[in-house]
């Protein structure tokens, strides 16, 4: 065959197993396809018999949705489709060689006339599946042109967002990039090596883990993982902890022994109760037991939810007890710890009891995509969904989010959205992917901060840090380093940062302009100018919020009416005779009537009782730093203000947001 696929059949297709109605639809497919495989009946389950084909997609579909391997197509002819269904996709594919076969695209010929709206039920909760391009044993008896066909490729592939997931991925098919730390983990736990694997959240490390239980059953090889999250394991002490070690590996096993009952795990005999168990366990096993640790920091110290692996000696003991079963006995456990922070292999003592995994393996960071394996990701699910992204787009996504998979798939969904269906395929270009990263800042941030949120909330001194280096306030940043460089190595080792000649910088620029925004009024060495700037722009917009709040609450409480009278009473003559042809509301119109951040803060002090519960100091202080706030106006007669008054407005004014922010 040339490298051009012309639609046809080859002159080896043999179809003798399919009826007359199926001969027939192969020939309508032959006429946009070309046919290359007649395949075989597929038996699965109780009388459950299936025919396929296997067809190469011509240069169109090739152009349009980016099909360059071959494409499995299921003849169901049954009048209903079932589950089962959709896994003689995955049993042709383990027939046939992976390099020839699309995994993203099948075809399903049904007997079920209302083929789309079953299929659409089947798989609605499975986000994971492979589009499939559904059509019923009629509609294929008389197609009249090719359009037909393209049409409902455009119609599966152009509406669903392959960019669109949010769930750990459980199967290969969108999974890019990172095989080779599959291969380089699954190698150490093969070898009795254990590891220890980290990174931030929403960075895959459960689609990793699913990954190296893939690539592990691959060899028949199972693996128990403890889902360290789970409440089950985590709440209980590290005895009964150890039970549950044992439930997990029979359950996944799958292996036919008797558990010693929960009462039996006492402290005392929980060790050689688990060393027994996993003895047994292993005598029916090719090699040994895996076990994996996912989000670890649930039993970690200073991290745990429950009290006795947070404050107490648990975790010590826990880990006492599969150091020794590892030590003791060659060949029979490796294990594999994945969280977000070293912590727990960096601490040497656990109150008076030497750590067990203290330095026990150089922790293994998850690093973020190179611009070859963002390519490989966006253009492949790109141009399935009709986006041809343009070549510097690959680049600015891996430097503008660090190469991280979560945030550039989110960015590109942003794209997704924006381009209507009908407009497709379409090239996306660097004017494209600046709109939707500038929305992804500013109306997504909830995802940056979840990502870093776990420094926030358990390792303030690495986020502190972070803030220090987006504000330039590099000595600063430089002596933490010099001090703690663990906490320069996590943040090297998330991928949050990276070391230069001259000095650190940051890998994620998001991250980067994120942690600007949030303390973008912490930075340090201002000049006159940046001062008056900060002071202006925040009074400025706290005064709006005020006003909102003053106007709500004083007429919530009183009435309008009543409230109207109340604020003129405190503007006094000539004000008031002025203003007094106004509405309620018009007084605080901006446009309308002159009310300004002064007056305020005299209504909020003279009707304490409203506005009391609003804030979070004594009448005498909040309105002392309202006073202040409104007296450190730099913009209208270019007042000096001295590093502590200004440090002292950025208190008062930060005290205000959050009032202000908790009640609007």
């Amino acid at each position: 065959m040339s490298e051009k696929t012309y639609p046809g059949i080859h002159p080896l297709f043999k179809d003798s197993h399919f009826n007359e109605v199926e001969k027939k639809i192969i020939d309508t497919l032959s006429k946009e396809f070309f046919i290359t495989n007649g395949g075989e009946e597929i038996k699965l389950g109780y009388n459950s018999v299936y025919k396929y084909i296997i067809l190469n997609p011509t240069e169109i579909y090739t152009d349009m949705f980016n099909l360059d391997r071959e494409i499995i197509v299921v003849f169901s002819n049954y009048e209903s489709i079932q589950a089962r269904t959709l896994d003689v996709f995955e049993y042709i594919l383990k027939k046939h060689s992976s390099l020839r076969i699309e995994k993203i695209c099948n075809i399903l010929v049904s007997a079920d006339s209302n083929v789309e709206n079953s299929l659409e039920t089947l798989v609605k909760n499975e986000p994971e599946t492979q589009v499939i391009i559904p059509f019923s044993y009629s509609e294929l008896d008389k197609v009249k042109d090719s359009f037909f066909f393209r049409n409902r490729f455009r119609k599966y592939f152009y509406t669903r967002d392959l960019f669109a997931f949010e769930a750990p991925l459980k199967k290969d098919i969108y999974f890019f990039g990172r095989n080779d730390l599959i291969q380089e983990l699954t190698n150490r736990l093969k070898s009795g090596e254990n590891s220890g694997l980290f990174g931030l959240r929403k960075t895959g490390k459960t689609s990793l883990i699913n990954g190296i239980e893939r690539n592990l059953l691959k060899d028949k090889i199972r693996s128990a993982i403890i889902d360290c999250q789970e409440t089950s394991f985590n709440q209980r002490r590290w005895n009964e902890a150890l039970f549950y070690l044992c439930l997990k590996v029979k359950e996944y096993i799958n292996i036919e022994l008797e558990i010693p009952d929960e009462s039996k795990f006492t402290e005392k005999d929980a060790s050689h109760l688990t060393e027994n168990f996993l003895k047994e366990c292993r005598k029916g096993l090719t090699g040994p037991i895996f076990l994996i640790f996912d989000e670890i920091e649930n039993i970690s110290r200073t991290t745990a939810p429950a009290e006795h692996w947070c404050n107490g000696k648990d975790f010590a003991l826990f880990w006492q007890t599969l150091r020794s079963i590892f030590q003791r006995n060659t060949n029979l456990i490796s294990y594999l710890i994945v969280g977000t922070n070293p912590t727990c292999i960096e601490l040497p003592k656990i109150d008076n009891i030497d750590n067990p995994i203290f330095n026990h393996f150089n922790p293994v960071y998850i690093p973020g995509f190179q611009v070859k394996d963002t390519r490989e990701m966006v253009r492949k699910l790109g141009k399935r969904m009709g986006l041809r992204f343009e070549e510097n787009v690959y680049s600015k996504l891996t430097d503008d989010f660090g190469g991280h998979p979560f945030l550039m798939r989110h960015v590109c969904s942003l794209i997704s959205k924006e381009v209507k269906e009908l407009e497709r395929p379409v090239d996306i270009g660097r004017n494209s992917y600046r709109e939707a990263k500038d929305e992804f800042i500013v109306n997504h941030s909830n995802y940056l901060e979840m990502i870093i949120s776990v420094l926030k909330d358990y390792y303030p001194d690495e986020y502190e840090m972070l803030s220090m280096l987006a504000n330039d306030d590099i000595s600063t940043f430089n002596d933490f380093a010099d001090l703690h460089p663990s906490y320069t190595a996590h943040l090297l080792g998330y991928g949050l940062i990276r070391r230069e000649r001259c000095g650190f910088d940051f890998n994620i620029d998001s991250i980067r302009e994120y942690i600007l925004d949030k303390s973008k009024y912490k930075k340090i060495g201002l000049t006159m100018e940046e001062k008056w700037s900060e002071i202006s722009k925040r009074r400025n917009a706290s005064e709006l919020k005020l006003r909102k709040l003053v106007r709500f609450l004083l007429k919530a409480q009183m009435g309008a009416q009543e409230a109207r009278e109340t604020i003129l009473n405190i503007f006094g003559e000539p004000r008031k005779s002025k203003l007094s042809n106004l509405s309620y509301d018009e007084l605080f119109d901006a446009n309308k009537s002159e009310i300004y951040f002064l007056d305020l803060g005299k209504i909020i002090s003279k009707q304490w009782d409203v506005f009391k519960n609003s804030f979070d100091k004594t009448k005498q202080e909040t309105f002392k730093q309202l006073e202040f706030i409104n007296s450190s106006r730099g913009d209208a007669h270019a007042k000096v203000i001295s590093d502590e008054q200004f440090s002292y407005f950025r208190l008062c004014m930060s005290n205000l947001e959050n009032d202000l922010g908790d009640m609007l």
